[in-house]
């Protein structure tokens, strides 16, 4: 999703991660009597990481094309009547954690579009930079919208050309947005994946016995029972339809340029992204963070969930002993929709606590994935020496996050990123920390690969980290 810049900054304000956008799963199955609504379902559960304040999935149920949309998590706008009722051969779905465009239903997709050729529906991960352009243009055009979501650009410009047919469309629409894209599109006789030229925002490819899966990430594709096949190339479109999957690649040859943060933070680490094993990156950086910053220490605990396979690679490296140490609590609700900010503050403090008798008289290294606004560390950091840590060093095994994110993930303004505002010795002393250091990008490189490789050709995005984009961005955030 994506869409004009006016999200509502002070539901967010406090929150101390940067967010991935959203999740896409589609389902083509080659019986029309088999539920493909219920794959979705499931799914979408196993996609639930990438977002959590909408959910919803199209399905093409004998010919017609239905929708359904909500506000909250998967479990909580669906239900097995309503699966039952959405019963059909092929559908879309997905989850939306906004990064432009309110938080409301109106922006929740998959967006359907009907008129006399047909219906679509399309869901989308990912920003367009060139979304106001285009929405212009087709104001001017006579074209109206009903939310702020530039994945409804990406649906009305498909509709208007759909004339042509379905793959001219595709590949007019696809060529005239820039930006990030993993894109599903459903009509009532094929399902469509796209992804854009730099392949910023992952896709793949699966296989069930019955039919074919779209989505994110290949942990959800295990979740159902499919098995993987390949991820979707940089500029490819997929369609498959009546059984079959054709392929072709809508651009010239561009830099790969996957998103580096889809393996320090965002996937899951049981997903396997762009041949890169996620969980495999997350320990390889902890071990070359072991390799650049090691310290004197009794104790490595890894903050949940993502730091802690860094966690293990560090005290591998080290001959650390690796503990818990860190709790968290995966039913203290979501921080970012409580009514007030005090609540707000309530509900990230009953996040995590410490297993004192892990900690107490130990210097002990925390390593996490990133350091965004520097409120969750400093509150870590605040509650392991509380429980009696003798030192406490703090490692990160990314990066400085110092620039805006234009392609799909919810990051602040530069103003509100504290390793934008702080020197390194600033930071350490503000948080509490007895020693700070952050990964390199060269060792950031190397964990997700041959790092020679990575950097001659390109093959990762690193603007959060260095201001460097692949491709023109919008003005300063």
């Amino acid at each position: 999703m994506g869409g004009v810049k006016n999200m509502n900054d002070d539901k967010l304000r406090h929150e101390d991660k940067l967010r991935d956008e959203c999740g896409v799963f589609g389902v083509y199955l080659d019986d029309p009597k088999k539920n493909a609504a219920s794959i979705i379902y499931y799914g979408l559960l196993s996609l639930q990481h990438r977002g959590q304040e909408s959910a919803g999935m199209a399905v093409v149920k004998e010919e017609v094309m239905e929708n359904r949309r909500g506000m909250g998590l998967v479990s909580e706008v669906f239900n097995e009547e309503l699966i039952e009722q959405l019963k059909g051969s092929s559908a879309i779905g997905h989850v939306r954690y906004s990064t432009s465009g309110s938080s409301i239903l109106e922006n929740a997709q998959p967006f359907v579009s009907r008129f006399k050729l047909g219906s679509i529906a399309v869901a989308h991960n990912g920003t367009l930079t060139n979304a106001d352009v285009v929405r212009e243009l087709l104001e001017d055009a006579g074209i109206s919208f009903t939310s702020s979501s530039d994945s409804e650009v990406i649906i009305n410009l498909i509709a208007k050309n759909y004339k042509k047919g379905l793959d001219k469309s595709l590949t007019d629409t696809i060529q005239f947005i820039k930006g990030s894209y993993a894109l599903l599109v459903l009509t009532e006789e094929a399902l469509v994946g796209a992804r854009d030229p730099n392949g910023i925002r992952p896709l793949c490819l699966g296989q069930l016995e019955e039919g074919w899966i779209l989505a994110s990430e290949s942990c959800a594709i295990d979740a159902v029972g499919g098995k993987f096949i390949r991820d979707i190339e940089p500029g490819e479109i997929v369609i498959i339809s009546k059984g079959q999957v054709l392929s072709f690649i809508f651009s010239e040859k561009t830099s790969r340029t996957h998103c580096s943060f889809e393996y320090v933070y965002f996937a899951r680490p049981d997903s396997v992204i762009d041949s890169v094993d996620v969980y495999g990156a997350r320990v390889k950086a902890g071990e070359i963070l072991g390799k650049e910053s090691a310290v004197q220490a009794d104790l490595v605990i890894g903050v949940p969930d993502s730091g802690i396979p860094a966690a293990i690679g560090y005290g591998r490296i080290t001959g650390t002993p690796f503990g818990l140490g860190i709790v968290k609590s995966k039913f203290a609700g979501r921080s970012f929709i409580a009514p007030s900010m005090r609540r707000r503050e309530e509900m990230v403090a009953v996040k995590h606590n410490v297993i004192a008798s892990e900690v107490r008289g130990k210097r002990v290294v925390i390593i996490d994935d990133s350091i965004v606004r520097g409120t969750t560390s400093r509150r870590l950091l605040a509650i392991i020496r509380a429980a009696g840590a003798k030192e406490v060093h703090m490692r990160i095994c990314s990066p400085p996050v110092r620039f805006p994110c234009y392609f799909g993930i919810d990051t602040p303004h530069r103003k509100d990123l504290i390793s934008n505002l702080s020197s390194h010795d600033e930071l350490c002393t503000s948080l509490g920390a007895d020693s700070l250091e952050f990964i390199s990008v060269e060792g950031l490189l190397e964990s997700l690969g041959d790092m020679a490789e990575s950097r001659s050709e390109g093959r990762y995005c690193l603007g959060c980290f260095t201001g460097l984009y692949p491709i023109p961005v919008p003005g300063e955030k």
